[in-house]
């Protein structure tokens, strides 16, 4: 059995498999630039950060109905429990799907049919995250947050992600807050590809409570001890980080230098068909190359439930399933 966990860092377009988007092309008579599954797999191959979002955007057209995006998370969620997984707190990109005439409430009604049984289906609770594309204007995340306010049960946080450079995080000051006044939670992707600043700046401006990646702050010492000191959570994605060229090898990968240093640090898959392996393969590989014992295994296994926002008692729960684990 594998050991208990909870990812805290998952795009739901990430986990596109080519069997599934070949399947959904089909059904809605979407041409791929692809002869094969064979083909479009070999196309997940990248060489920075901005040749993968090429081909991820580009593949997101196949999602056209609220049973695309219901399929999607269903597929994700199988293989997840597979890897593990208890309690998953997934990232969609609304902006990928509006600006390509897909109305909001469908992509998050077809997400919320497959989130809420999960529980029964699955045996994994889930939370859903509103993330905004970061190389667009604030102006559009605040109208896509404006369009998103009917559905806010539905709806934990917010987060940021797409190309980081030359996207400060302060270029959505304005956006955090309007969110948090509709007491939404708040997260964002920092420190991956960006400088270590980009980090203090998403805790300075945007009040968030995680940073997604945040491998760079490693570079700035004053900021690990506040990381430490404060206890903000990391959602580190090794297999991410070296297909995208942020490090050599998981050899390379700076994860064990977290934990030396304290830092709270989780292990998450990002976008898993395209990286190469899910959240459980991601902490099995990189607990190999770094020589993680199973104590470091179990502290990040820990780390990722005390990161998320279930509720005290589920959180609770869920740690004892962690504590119980024999490897």
């Amino acid at each position: 059995m594998s050991l208990p966990k909870a990812e805290l860092h998952l795009h739901i377009e990430g986990t596109l498999e080519p069997e599934l988007a070949f399947r959904l092309a089909e059904r809605n008579g979407v041409a791929l630039p692809f002869a094969s599954v064979e083909e479009l797999r070999a196309a997940y191959r990248f060489d920075d950060l901005q040749s993968f979002l090429d081909l991820y955007y580009r593949l997101t057209d196949v999602l056209r109905t609220e049973q695309d995006f219901t399929d999607l998370a269903e597929a994700y969620l199988v293989r997840a429990r597979e890897q593990g997984v208890r309690h998953a707190e997934i990232f969609f990109d609304p902006q990928a799907h509006t600006g390509r005439g897909v109305p909001l409430d469908t992509v998050i009604t077809g997400l919320d049919t497959a989130l809420r049984r999960s529980g029964e289906r699955h045996g994994i609770t889930t939370r859903l995250i509103l993330s905004f594309l970061r190389d667009l204007p604030a102006e559009d995340a605040l109208a896509t947050l404006k369009e998103a306010e009917p559905h806010l049960d539905s709806i934990t946080a917010v987060g940021l992600d797409s190309a980081e450079v030359g996207h400060p995080p302060a270029k959505f000051a304005a956006v955090y807050e309007r969110a948090r006044e509709l007491g939404l939670r708040a997260v964002a992707h920092a420190g991956e590809e960006g400088p270590a600043a980009y980090v203090r700046e998403a805790l300075d401006v945007l009040r968030v409570e995680r940073i997604d990646h945040g491998i760079r702050s490693l570079e700035d010492p004053e900021l690990v001890e506040r990381l430490v000191r404060e206890r903000i959570p990391l959602t580190v994605c090794p297999f991410s980080n070296v297909r995208l060229r942020c490090v050599d090898t998981l050899a390379d990968h700076p994860l064990r230098r977290m934990l030396d240093a304290g830092l709270v640090v989780t292990v998450n898959s990002d976008d898993p068909a395209y990286f190469g392996g899910y959240v459980g393969q991601n902490l099995t590989d990189t607990a190999a190359a770094l020589g993680l014992t199973e104590d470091d295994q179990r502290t990040l296994a820990r780390n990722s439930f005390e990161a998320s926002f279930l509720d005290a008692a589920t959180r609770d729960r869920y740690l004892a399933e962690v504590d119980a684990h024999r490897f």
